[in-house]
């Protein structure tokens, strides 16, 4: 595989009239998680659907090697299928029914589920889903996982709950992975570089590397002083209070 699984050369992206994404240019290395964050509807949800092959750029070069996998802001869950069956659907390309179950199970104990492996979807809470929705895409043989947003619905709580998953979960399997969120400190706390985009037609506003391995503690000083960074970058202020929100 190369060590390069995604790549992007100035690539843009319009609808109609109206230019989305312009010139971006970005590799991605194998094992990097790359966070994207930047203003409200700036196009970051768009680039991860040419990222996954959903859409195609007006104009640039996207290569992807490896397979993909995407997590959703709302849970795909099928909500007829239990537990186990949804996790199964990433397994599609195993045919030994032994080996298939082995790996399902193998995957419940790493989320913590193995009780719930015949509930469905409608009996879990939104961080149970989410951990399922999380094991279903690291199952089998995905290289890439995108990701847009998946915990953005969750209350706060269970947000830092879902990013210590996710960081043990890539510490189990590893993933090259691209997040794509509204929540800054999320970005500084789970990536290994983070790209600011600009207001729409989107470029590259700047890149941060963050050095400090995964996982990370929210009061590590180069979560904080990250966080510091991108807010500076996005142009937003504290309030009269001094308070300002990490979350677009």
């Amino acid at each position: 595989m190369s060590a390069k699984p995604l790549q992007l050369e100035t690539v843009s992206r319009s609808f109609g009239a109206v230019e989305v994404l312009r010139g971006l240019s970005l590799d991605i290395r194998r094992g990097e998680f790359v966070a994207v964050v930047g203003p409200s509807g700036c196009g970051k949800t768009t680039l991860l659907n040419l990222l996954s092959g959903y859409d195609r750029p007006s104009s640039g070069v996207i290569l992807r090697n490896g397979r993909v996998r995407m997590v959703y802001q709302q849970d795909g869950l099928f909500p007829w299928q239990t537990v186990s069956e949804n996790i199964s659907l990433g397994l599609r390309h195993l045919s030994d029914e032994a080996e298939q179950g082995r790996q399902i199970g193998d995957m419940l104990r790493l989320i913590g589920l193995e009780g719930f492996r015949d509930h469905y979807p409608h009996q879990l809470s939104g961080g149970m889903r989410q951990r399922v929705e999380l094991a279903r895409a690291l199952t089998g043989d995905s290289d890439i996982l995108l990701l847009d947003e998946p915990f953005s619905a969750l209350d706060y709580l269970t947000r830092l709950r879902m990013r210590q998953e996710l960081a043990r979960l890539l510490q189990e399997r590893p993933r090259t992975v691209m997040l794509v969120t509204h929540d800054i400190e999320e970005a500084a706390q789970l990536a290994d570089r983070v790209i600011v985009l600009t207001e729409r037609p989107a470029q590259i506003q700047c890149e941060l590397n963050i050095a400090t391995a995964r996982p990370r503690d929210l009061t590590h000083p180069e979560v904080v002083s990250a966080t510091h960074r991108i807010l500076t970058e996005l142009g937003l202020e504290h309030d009269s209070e001094g308070i300002v929100s990490s979350t677009l």
